[in-house]
């Protein structure tokens, strides 16, 4: 029974093939005496409460509920009907009488709530180790901290113990606690997943996380979970298509080499340079970004404004029974008290600053890459500094959600040392599908198991997009492709890559003179007397295409192209008028392969002059 696994995906076929439902609650009960850590849950459901949930499931139908007998846990400041939340502060407890909004969406899609994990208390600190029950222990090396606020879900977790877990993400507990337990940990655009019936920490920018076994269970979950929730203000829509292809070429900016800070910590530093060839190797283009406004940025999380507001969520408590709380919590909350309101004003103007300042740089790559954390620490080094090792953690992750910005941590290897390495793919708001696709693909490529199970990476399945049917396909041949200067108008528009393909053998493709942005022109010939031509297939909603074809400059228009897949689709070609000191370049195969391999050369003066 113990060697049931725990990734959806597997979980699903062992039920497809018959095994019981019954069988996988013994399985999380045997697994949670097994991990013998009283840390990991602060409650947990009973067995016989399990049981008659499961029941009342009805037969295995995973696509009426796509989390079908999936067992979950939920961090301790997020509410279950009949579980007490305590924010890991036995004082503060209350019973809340219903789920919190995303629990009860993951309920109807058929997840069982197995219980309720520890965290660092009222979901401050990095670290895992500032609750009054006992530290969770790292998954991976016992020495370590779990990482936190969201210790117990992610150790439960990469246990497998569950097969996903919820924690919350204001500085990083959704991100911090993956990447010390070989995990993933999905912390979706502020405001994608419901905040209704949380204990806040920072209003304005927390949001519920996934920790999962692969990114694509992280995604499936966070798919499920998604809506806009009228009971909290600061929900809001947010897509969330299905996974499909990423575009070919990504640009990736990561730190600058004079910006990366990790502390001394040389296997960090390592294995971080190793997950950047990986992304080379997988056709990203990295650059180098200055990050000095970024630290500057993730600064500001613990001074002025955001302080005071996680005084503001716990004031009347803190003021009753401040004693109750953990110490260093106490600390860091009651600084509050010192503040002025100019001071968080202050802060605000500060962020805005930041915001103006970093909005170009943030939309000028796909998306960005960077070390989860930049060391490890042992729970010895922690206890003994614990202000300075907290926020040391928090190099990567503090400046994310104050930018509005996704980000997605994966597991990329081992270091020199065998401890974990993990990397985070940050993106702007709205870009969750993006980063998932591409860290879906680095976790592939890293060889690991799964968290601390020994379970080994499920087979990667090619994936097909489910496209709205009132989409139109758009195929783009030149500066419009992914990695290409104007692809980013399309993304802007939000088309969404479909597929790589090929025209028939009808076409020429020629580099045009005259253009500010060096573009090809693709000229229809006689059947069978062109070549065929790479191109990529978009797709944007109807109102979008008609934007985009009315903003396109002669001599381009649109017209019919006809693909090698027998298919065809309105795309670029070039007015015969457009091909004065045009460069026939058809026997390149692609804008894409003239590039790289004349880097536009070939083009005449002129071209490049204007």
């Amino acid at each position: 029974m113990n060697d049931i696994r725990f990734d959806i995906g597997s979980l699903h076929a062992a039920y497809a093939s018959g095994m019981s439902v019954t069988a996988v609650i013994e399985t999380v009960f045997q697994r949670i005496a097994e991990a013998d850590d009283p840390g990991i849950f602060i409650h947990l459901a009973s067995k016989a409460e399990m049981l008659a949930e499961a029941e009342a499931l009805g037969g295995f139908d995973p696509v009426a509920k796509p989390l079908w007998g999936v067992p979950f846990a939920v961090k301790d400041n997020i509410d279950v009907a009949g579980m007490p939340t305590t924010a890991a502060c036995a004082e503060y407890a209350y019973l809340p009488a219903k789920d919190a909004t995303v629990v009860a969406r993951l309920r109807a899609a058929g997840a069982l709530v197995v219980g309720k994990t520890n965290l660092d208390q009222f979901a401050t600190g990095l670290v895992g180790v500032r609750t009054p029950w006992p530290i969770p222990k790292n998954a991976i090396d016992p020495k370590l901290v779990p990482g936190g606020s969201s210790s117990g879900s992610a150790v439960a977790t990469a246990r497998g113990i569950v097969s996903f877990a919820l924690g919350t993400d204001t500085a990083g507990s959704g991100r911090i606690p993956a990447g010390l337990n070989n995990i993933v940990g999905l912390k979706p655009t502020v405001g994608a997943l419901s905040a209704a019936g949380v204990v806040p920490a920072c209003r304005t920018l927390d949001c519920v996380s996934v920790f999962a076994l692969t990114v694509d269970d992280a995604y499936g979950v966070f798919r499920a979970a998604a809506a806009k929730d009228d009971a909290d203000p600061y929900s809001r829509s947010i897509a969330a298509p299905s996974l499909g292809p990423r575009p070919p070429v990504l640009s990736v900016g990561v730190p600058a080499k004079t910006d990366r800070e990790f502390f001394g910590d040389a296997a960090m530093q390592a294995g971080f340079e190793t997950a950047l060839r990986t992304l080379e190797q997988l056709g990203c283009r990295l650059i180098e970004i200055p990050f000095g406004d970024f630290y500057a940025t993730a600064n500001l999380l613990y001074e002025g404004a955001w302080v005071a507001e996680r005084y503001a969520a716990i004031a009347d408590f803190m003021e009753a029974s401040e004693a109750a709380m953990h110490p260093v919590t106490r600390t860091i909350i009651g600084g509050a008290r010192k503040l002025s309101a100019a001071e968080a004003f202050n802060g605000l103007y500060a962020l805005q600053a930041y915001k103006a300042r970093l909005a170009p740089v943030i939309a000028s790559v796909d998306l960005f890459c960077v070390p989860t954390a930049p060391t490890h620490y042992t729970i010895g080094a922690v206890l003994a500094d614990p202000i300075v090792t907290n926020s040391r953690l928090g190099t990567y992750t503090n400046f994310v959600n104050l930018l509005d910005m996704c980000g997605i941590a994966v597991p990329t290897g081992k270091r020199d040392d065998g401890l974990p390495m993990s990397v985070t793919l940050l993106a702007a708001a709205g870009k969750d599908a993006l980063t998932a696709s591409l860290a879906g693909e680095l976790h592939a490529t890293s060889g690991l198991g799964l968290g601390a199970t020994g379970w080994a990476m499920p087979a990667n399945v090619a994936k097909t997009p489910d496209f709205d049917d009132e989409t139109i396909e758009l195929v783009v041949v030149g500066a419009h492709l992914s990695g290409m200067p104007l692809n980013g108008q399309l993304c802007a528009l939000g088309a969404r890559l479909s597929r790589a393909a090929r025209t028939v053998a009808s076409y020429q493709l020629y580099a045009l003179a005259g253009q500010s942005v060096p573009k090809p022109g693709l000229v229809r010939v006689a059947d069978g007397s062109g070549k065929s031509i790479d191109i990529e297939v978009w797709r944007l909603s109807a109102d979008a295409f008609g934007r985009f074809v009315a903003a396109i400059p002669p001599p381009l228009g649109i017209g019919t192209i006809e693909l090698d897949d027998g298919t065809s689709a309105k795309g670029f070609l070039v007015e015969t008028a457009g091909l004065a000191q045009a460069i026939d370049i058809s026997a390149y195969g692609g804008w894409r392969s003239f590039i790289a391999k004349a880097g536009g050369e070939r083009q005449r003066p002129e071209a490049d002059s204007t």
